[in-house]
């Protein structure tokens, strides 16, 4: 799958953080895979317990690591449970305005997460022996 025509994920900014990180954008992509899970988990824990300062860091930090990759569909959701967490702090209130959007969190950051891994590790097609190419005798005929 390419990312031409996806919605997911920004291919210009894909392109640029893959050239920006070079060798290490694999490694920087697995860290985004491993927060991106703790991330989701804490948002989840912290709508169940009803508390909106909980939501505030993870929603902040998916935020940040989806804009880097791209992925700013998920990077806008994570930053409307961030903008609606932190109004809830200062008016005192719990959280439930942002449960649809913490509910539509998990699909979407798996979605975009498939995506950019299979972006970052293409399959390399299985090229066929050529009859006498290197390491290969040539059969007589």
């Amino acid at each position: 799958m390419s990312l031409d025509g996806s919605t997911l994920v920004d291919g210009v900014a894909f392109a640029a953080a893959k050239s920006e990180l070079g060798t290490g954008f694999v490694r920087i992509l697995g860290y985004f895979r491993e927060d991106g899970v703790k991330s989701v988990a804490a948002i989840e824990a912290a709508m169940r317990a009803n508390q909106a300062a909980a939501l505030v860091i993870p929603a902040h930090t998916l935020k940040g690591e989806a804009r880097q990759f791209g992925a700013m569909p998920l990077a806008a959701l994570a930053e409307t449970i961030e903008v609606a967490a932190r109004d809830c702090v200062e008016r005192q209130d719990t959280p439930e305005e942002a449960l649809e959007q913490v509910t539509r969190l998990r699909p979407l950051f798996e979605q975009t997460l498939a995506l950019l891994e299979r972006e970052a590790n293409p399959v390399v097609p299985v090229r066929r022996p050529v009859a006498g190419g290197f390491g290969r005798r040539a059969m007589p005929g």
